[in-house]
């Protein structure tokens, strides 16, 4: 039987981010929006409703719609030197599905992998779960969080077969810049390794900007065909409740691969879901949508510093660059905290929920917690004045 640890961040979400009243500091999706609010987003009247209820429901495009993937493929084509064939995407039930079925259909017994650490836990331990030897590539504090290719080498075994990155990366908020990406693809090319590259916060950039010589580019853009990306509709689209996800690869013998093991899995994904990222992704309304998302952190970023600087005798952090999180760390008398009895405490007495790192990411985290800061900047601000009031009681 196949034994599989349990997943502590998503235990932890369950157990406390319906708690009555609670300001989730813990979600990790730019706020979510409704249907209503996509279609006021979109910039062309004329673009049809996300949602055709003439629609028969019956399974659809197995693999996902063309329209859908060939949007994806475009996405992945931006600043590459061959445009991605919509053929060579993949659509899935969410990133956590892609993720589950790329690691099913390639990975077993005797494989050994390389892995970003700390990282979603899914990435690891679902390997280990299959069999394969894993060792944790980690990132230090000391270096923002920026993986060392140096350390990579030192890991890379005779059996290597996958190396797995996050960026950007949960839930250190920190992006890999395109040198170290470059120097990455170019020791996997030398070993004819597979690079797996978990870009589920992509293209929420908040810390960096396109016009940046080191901006991240996806992985698909730099010129390895042995390079697999894994997306979602969940984070930087706000769209968690589609569960739209999707492999994307230059390599198409990867893409048949994981697709002719998906028969025994989902088959498809909904008509529906498939319609609305569709809608989502057209040129009317990506840009709008990815630009109230990038606001958004933005705004939201300004009032988190403003907080940490404010408290920086008590917390303290890598400030993020990327993505929706960041990894902020609490201390007591200079002592760092007990996070997890830290977390539940400020969940029953200042109502604001965050994820413990120690248990839900790396031991060695200890009096770190996640927050997910890319909520309706309400939400944030109240939750930031009740934090503040317990610090000034709990923790000064």
């Amino acid at each position: 039987m196949v034994k599989l640890e349990p997943f502590d961040v998503e235990q932890w979400m369950d157990k406390y981010e319906n708690s009555p009243g609670i300001r989730n500091l813990a979600e990790t999706c730019a706020a979510s929006i409704s249907i209503d609010e996509l279609v006021a987003l979109c910039e062309d009247p004329n673009t049809p409703h996300p949602l055709n209820t003439a629609t028969k429901l019956t399974y659809g495009a197995i693999r996902g719609s063309s329209a859908l993937r060939e949007r994806l493929a475009s996405l992945y084509s931006t600043r590459a030197a061959a445009p991605l064939p919509g053929d060579n995407v993949l659509i899935t039930p969410g990133a956590i599905a892609a993720n589950f079925l790329l690691l099913y259909t390639l990975i077993g017994p005797g494989d050994h992998i390389v892995c970003m650490y700390p990282t979603y836990q899914q990435l690891y331990s679902v390997p280990e779960s299959l069999g394969a030897e894993v060792s944790l590539w980690k990132l230090q504090k000391e270096k923002n969080y920026i993986p060392d290719v140096e350390d990579l080498k030192s890991l890379v075994k005779e059996n290597t077969k996958l190396i797995i990155v996050n960026n950007p990366n949960n839930p250190t908020g920190a992006t890999t810049p395109k040198s170290v990406l470059q120097a990455l693809v170019n020791f996997a090319r030398e070993r004819d390794l597979i690079i797996l590259s978990d870009e589920v916060y992509r293209p929420l950039f908040h810390g960096t900007s396109p016009a940046d010589p080191e901006f991240p580019p996806s992985l698909l853009s730099l010129g390895y065909s042995k390079t697999i990306s894994t997306g979602s509709m969940s984070k930087a689209y706000s769209l968690a409740g589609i569960r739209i996800g999707w492999i994307a690869s230059r390599d198409r013998s990867i893409i048949e691969a994981i697709a002719a093991a998906r028969d025994y899995t989902t088959i498809a994904v909904s008509q529906l879901d498939d319609q609305v990222a569709t809608y989502a992704l057209s040129p009317s309304v990506m840009h709008a949508l990815l630009g109230r998302n990038i606001k958004l952190a933005k705004t939201n970023m300004t009032l988190l510093e403003t907080f940490i600087n404010e408290h920086n005798h008590i917390c303290s952090w890598v400030k993020p660059t990327g993505g929706t999180t960041a990894l902020v760390k609490f201390v007591k008398k200079g002592v760092p905290v007990d996070d997890m009895q830290f977390c539940i405490d400020v969940i029953e007495k200042a109502k604001v929920m965050f994820v413990p790192a120690s248990k839900c990411f790396s031991p060695e985290l200890k009096g770190s917690v996640r927050m997910g800061f890319v909520c309706e900047t309400e939400v944030l601000r109240e939750a930031l004045k009740s934090l503040g009031e317990y610090i000034r009681e709990h923790l000064a």
